[in-house]
């Protein structure tokens, strides 16, 4: 009994087979294992999510605070033309934030503010993304004339300055609207980003599977719309919240020069009118903070969500940073001290 089991452990051994036990006993392979193991592909698909990093929190839970108040405030709060007798009333029970120089409530304003930025952002970034993707992708993945001209035009709107060309066009304007200023920044806001899109779409479209789909025989429009522009995704949604980023401060600017829509409250008109009633001078601060610093924390809950999907887009950002968060837990202080690794010998 012993003779045969030690001949054929030897055969196994001659023709180069391993025993599937091993020092540690059995173990799983195959099917079997991906479906109980913890290191299958469960794993891997987490780690092919996008990282929930902290300034991703922050700046979705700062933009969404932001809108939400934009898109609940006006209804909670009073009209914020009324005037009353109150002028320069300092923040107290009855006025949440103070009242201007003619009495009229700032908290009002700053509620429906927000909702008028917020509104010039969407226009121009929905505005903004349509004109960039259309000179952008379709021009490059189409090729032939329609790339030049796209290209030439292009070139032509990037080179044009456009906070000259806004106010020109703005002054121009008798009665200004949040739709128009919207338009006018949109028009001279595109081109940067269809340039950029233009070069990554020339990329994409003489990858593998875009040139496997010509083989096939799908249809061109097919093509760019399943093969190139999901790839596209994430770069379009950049390019779209620095479109917003880029309305809501050039509105914002040409409000302060007096350029702004003249019929509707923005952060961009709250300081202006702020300016005119001599706030600064008055140490009215209450007028003045609240939309200016309404502006800073949008812009920054923008910034760092774009700074988030600039990580999701390129991996070397997203190792770089998740081997700075281990770092940083390696050498957390506890309390016996820094953690430190252990010396290998």
């Amino acid at each position: 009994m012993s003779t045969t089991y030690h001949h054929e452990r030897t055969e196994d051994a001659a023709s180069g087979s391993a025993d599937p036990r091993g020092p540690e006993g059995p173990t799983t392979s195959g099917a079997a294992g991906r479906a109980r193991g913890k290191d299958g592909p469960p794993r891997s698909r987490r780690r092919n999510l996008p990282p929930l990093t902290p300034k991703l929190i922050i700046g979705l839970v700062l933009a969404g605070g932001t809108i939400l108040f934009g898109v609940l405030g006006p209804f909670l709060v009073q009209n914020p033309s009324t005037i009353d007798n109150i002028g320069m009333t300092a923040p107290g029970e009855g006025h949440l934030l103070g009242t201007t120089q003619t009495g009229q409530d700032v908290f009002a304003q700053l509620a429906h503010a927000t909702r008028g930025s917020l509104l010039v952002g969407l226009i121009v970034g929905v505005l903004t993304l349509l004109l960039s993707a259309f000179f952008g992708v379709v021009g490059a993945y189409v090729g032939g004339w329609l790339d030049e001209s796209f290209s030439w035009f292009t070139n032509v709107m990037l080179v044009i300055p456009g906070l000259p060309l806004v106010i020109i066009i703005s002054s121009y304007m008798p009665e200004k609207n949040i739709l128009l200023v919207a338009v006018v920044l949109a028009l001279t806001s595109w081109a940067g980003a269809a340039r950029v899109l233009r070069g990554y779409t020339l990329s994409v479209r003489s990858r593998d599977y875009v040139l496997a789909a010509r083989v096939a025989g799908e249809h061109r429009w097919r093509i760019l719309t399943v093969e190139i522009l999901p790839n596209l995704v994430p770069l379009l949604a950049t390019q779209t919240i620095m479109g917003v980023i880029f309305a809501i401060l050039g509105e914002a600017g040409l409000s302060f020069l007096g350029l702004g829509a003249t019929d509707s409250f923005t952060w961009g008109t709250m300081l202006y009118y702020a300016q005119n009633g001599l706030a600064l001078r008055l140490d009215a601060w209450w007028w003045f903070v609240p939309p200016g610093l309404m502006i800073a924390v949008f812009g920054a809950a923008m910034v760092m969500i774009n700074f988030s999907i600039d990580e999701i887009i390129n991996p070397k950002l997203r190792t770089q940073t998740r081997q700075t968060r281990k770092h940083w837990k390696l050498e957390r202080p506890d309390a016996t001290g820094p953690v430190t690794k252990e010396d290998p010998r």
